[in-house]
């Protein structure tokens, strides 16, 4: 399913509007989370197959956008790194203290269990380790590798470099970056709708718009009205 869409959300019902690993176990778009997760079947059997994606290591999962977990395809990863990921340069400019000791340790070690790397950084504080790791998903440095639930519950941290090197090694300008994920949404949506794509990823207006101009001059989409497309070769376009 991710590799098909190129990139999907994880524990997510129908009212964040976009494609995700509940929904298909589900098997209906109007899908709704319960409040009582841990005792309902199609939201635990949608976190048994996170758990086995996370291990077989074959999308990247992480806490990308909005503190939503995401699904993303290996052929995408190089597309989110250029416009979400951070050059090593500037991690020391732009990442908070906390995770730059964490990846300090993660780059010594290669991977560690949560209790154990908040021990090895020597934070006093459980929730001081969850923002610098959240801050460091965000950022594209670091994925959880596997889930282990025996002796007890934790997530295996490891470097986002360790797990995907092909596809972080490769450079994309942020603008082509931006094209190639316009052209994915609308393939996976079929018809986008003003403000759509802002609202999905946090770009500016005007930056989605350059995107979806540019999937126009390609012939690859269709503008119906301002901020409407649809992509060209769906039953609604109006050439066909």
């Amino acid at each position: 399913m991710v590799d098909d869409l190129g990139f999907c959300l994880g524990l997510t019902d129908v009212r964040h509007q976009l494609p995700s690993v509940y929904i298909a176990v589900c098997g209906r778009r109007d899908a709704h989370l319960p409040s009582n997760v841990q005792k309902d079947y199609e939201a635990s059997r949608a976190w048994v197959l996170k758990d086995e994606t996370i291990a077989k290591g074959e999308v990247y999962y992480a806490k990308l956008l909005k503190g939503k977990s995401w699904f993303v395809a290996r052929r995408l990863v190089p597309v989110f790194n250029s416009i979400w990921g951070l050059p090593r340069r500037s991690e020391s400019k732009e990442l908070s203290k906390p995770a730059q000791k964490v990846l300090k340790v993660l780059r010594k070690e290669w991977e560690m269990a949560t209790a154990d790397l908040r021990e090895e950084c020597g934070f006093k504080d459980k929730k001081e380790l969850t923002n610098a790791i959240d801050e460091l998903q965000r950022r594209m440095k670091v994925v959880p590798q596997e889930v282990v639930y025996v002796p007890k519950f934790t997530y295996i941290w490891t470097l986002a470099e360790a797990r995907f090197p092909e596809e972080l090694s490769i450079k994309i300008p942020r603008d082509e970056a931006v094209r190639e994920l316009a052209k994915c949404y609308l393939e996976m949506c079929g018809m986008t709708l003003l403000g759509d794509m802002s609202r999905t990823f946090g770009f500016y207006r005007w930056e989605s718009g350059k995107a979806n101009h540019q999937l126009v001059d390609e012939s690859f989409a269709e503008r119906l009205a301002t901020g409407v497309y649809i992509l060209k070769r769906t039953d609604f376009s109006t050439s066909r």
